[in-house]
């Protein structure tokens, strides 16, 4: 079965990065996915406008995976996009991200946007920042559902010109909560405006408690709601290190 595309889907736009003395390599796209299994946290649009947002040909009847009202059977999930064969790393970055460096490259890659037939909204953007010392990139996924929730999951890959041995972090984290409780932390509740960037979404979330924002309580019942550290040599094949918390 072929799943639609999402809306707008900037299928040139990439990042690559490459280590030509290991020959590791990673590429950023918007171009693979995978389709929706249990775990993947599906969420379905609010009551009254799942039934047209859903057509019967993206559900199965004879799935097996519970159907609250935030959960589709079968679906299309963004946000499982190909990361590259790279096993991040917890090496301490904030003194180098910190530091008052001149930025010799920062770029905006935008991959994909969909409006969720306007009810809400999903975009996938990569930044990268290169700095004589370090290279740092955030990938940052933001979803929200009208009237039903609010998820971020943040990739964030961080590398040391002078680490010895060269090694490669990545932090992959994700938080989620339900729409009413991040529409009450509007500076001004008149105002809907907050809820449509992705800075002030990710703001509040991460400033929720872990028990709130990354503990899989219900609902979605999706498993990236956690952070994780994990570490990569460029100079072998294989993790170094890995740990979550």
């Amino acid at each position: 079965m072929r799943f639609p595309l999402p809306e707008m889907t900037f299928g040139n736009n990439y990042l690559s990065l490459e280590h030509r003395t290991s020959g590791w390599r990673m590429m950023l796209d918007a171009m693979e996915g995978n389709e929706l299994l249990e775990g993947d946290g599906g969420v379905k649009v609010g009551l009254g406008f799942a039934d047209a947002w859903l057509p019967k040909s993206r559900t199965d009847s004879g799935t097996s995976l519970p159907l609250p009202t935030t959960v589709t059977a079968k679906s299309y999930d963004w946000t499982l996009l190909q990361q590259g064969q790279i096993r991040a790393d917890p090496e301490n970055r904030q003194d180098q991200l910190t530091r008052p460096d001149p930025t010799l490259l920062y770029a905006e890659v935008p991959l994909f946007e969909d409006k969720l037939h306007d009810n809400g909204s999903s975009n996938l953007l990569v930044r990268i920042r290169v700095m004589p010392t370090c290279i740092f990139i955030l990938s940052r996924f933001t979803l929200r559902v009208d009237n039903v929730l609010f998820r971020t999951h943040d990739t964030r890959m961080f590398h040391s010109f002078t680490s010895n041995p060269p090694l490669v972090v990545r932090q992959v984290s994700g938080w989620e909560a339900p729409y009413n409780r991040v529409k009450r932390q509007l500076p001004r509740h008149d105002d809907l405006t907050p809820l449509t960037d992705a800075n002030f979404i990710a703001k509040i979330l991460t400033a929720m408690p872990t028990e709130t924002s990354q503990m899989i309580t219900g609902g979605t019942q999706w498993r990236g709601l956690r952070t994780k550290v994990e570490v990569s040599l460029v100079t072998r094949v294989g993790p170094y290190y890995e740990a979550s918390r």
